[in-house]
């Protein structure tokens, strides 16, 4: 808080409700019957490294595994120095073509938070920065530690290498008056040594979860990154960048129903993308219960719905998608935040990674064909 003022409502940020759902039973939970269970309760960010071997984060630590993931190493601490600048839960990943591991991550150490109803904003020193650190051998040293974006971040969800080696990562920043949330690219030209910062993307809105949030991007086949935005208007937007990620000039309303949580999109060693999101309504149902419409949460009513998580792939470049499979169902919810990961071609791993915890190994054949 600054000076006298007490807010009205301490209202959950992004990240604190992302992770509320973590630890719930899963009596009642049900999966496509394509889907198997993984070996393991890890959740990602995970890469594949130069000797074969699988490298997952660990919140400040890697864990390693020799055998696709049937048993992990202890872990290895990332950072052990003072704060700030202290890896935690959220973070993205990649491990370059060149072979350097680029990680972005939240650091809790700084976290400050707090909701003004009465100004329909969050206090003046709201905080959680976020930091990058890289690794040239795998994991075994971490050097370059520095800080990105000194706003308030609520979770991160993707980071891509580009075709021409840029390293892209999204990061929403809190904006205010009213409260609400943007995004800022940041682009790397060099595995991580520095950061560049694009363009805001805003689009307005009124709450602790609005605006735009949480994207997932990927490559296109013309060298356009392209992005989809958790929003809270029953649909996913869209960004597209000319320039891989350092400017975002085309940004409009996408084709894809959404409830709001954010989406995972992945471009696949076949080509295809798939993507893994909460749909706008329940599968078969036209109506589901909305939260929000009052500026607090956000200033339209919209759909949480997170009682399923479907799976599509597309062949031309998300211009049209399969027709979605509802590959896990839980009436009590906690289905988001998911993550997908291709550990061999044509296998993939689903997980969520801040909510109720889904481990699930499925064939891209079995949902496409050969």
């Amino acid at each position: 808080m600054t000076g006298n003022r007490t807010p009205a409502l301490l209202a959950v940020p992004v990240v604190v409700l992302a992770f509320a759902a973590a630890g719930l039973a899963d009596d009642d939970l049900w999966i496509e019957p394509r889907c198997t269970p993984l070996p393991f309760e890890n959740v990602g960010p995970f890469a594949r490294l130069g000797d074969g071997s699988l490298l997952v984060i660990d919140d400040n630590a890697t864990r390693v595994s020799k055998d696709d993931g049937k048993t992990w190493s202890d872990p290895r601490p990332i950072y052990d120095g003072p704060k700030p600048g202290v890896p935690s839960k959220s973070s993205v990943l990649v491990r370059t073509r060149e072979g350097a591991l680029v990680l972005v991550y939240m650091d809790s150490s700084t976290y400050k938070w707090g909701w003004d109803q009465s100004r329909r904003d969050a206090v003046d020193d709201a905080q959680l920065d976020v930091w990058s650190i890289r690794s040239p051998d795998d994991g075994r040293t971490w050097v370059d530690r520095q800080q990105v974006s000194d706003g308030y971040c609520g979770a991160l969800i993707d980071m891509i290498q580009a075709s021409t080696g840029e390293v892209v990562c999204p990061i929403q920043d809190l904006l205010h008056d009213p409260g609400r949330h943007g995004i800022y690219v940041f682009v790397s030209p060099d595995e991580g040594h520095s950061w560049r910062r694009s363009n805001l993307i805003d689009l307005g809105g009124s709450g602790h979860h609005d605006g735009a949030i949480e994207p997932t991007l990927a490559e296109l086949a013309d060298g356009r990154l392209w992005m989809l935005i958790r929003t809270n208007w029953d649909r996913f937007w869209e960004a597209y960048s000319d320039d891989k990620g350092r400017s975002w000039r085309t940004i409009h309303p996408g084709k894809i129903d959404a409830s709001s949580a954010p989406p995972y999109m992945l471009r696949l060693a076949s080509g295809r993308l798939a993507l893994v999101w909460n749909r706008l309504y329940p599968e078969g149902e036209t109506e589901t219960d909305r939260k929000g419409g009052d500026g607090q949460l956000s200033e339209a009513a919209a759909s949480w719905h997170r009682n399923e998580l479907s799976l599509a792939f597309s062949d031309d470049d998300g211009k049209t998608w399969t027709d979605p499979v509802v590959i896990a169902r839980r009436p009590a919810g906690g289905l988001s935040y998911p993550y997908l990961f291709e550990p061999n071609p044509g296998e993939l791993w689903v997980t969520t990674r801040f909510s109720f915890h889904v481990h699930l190994s499925l064939r891209e054949e079995e949902f496409v064909g050969k």
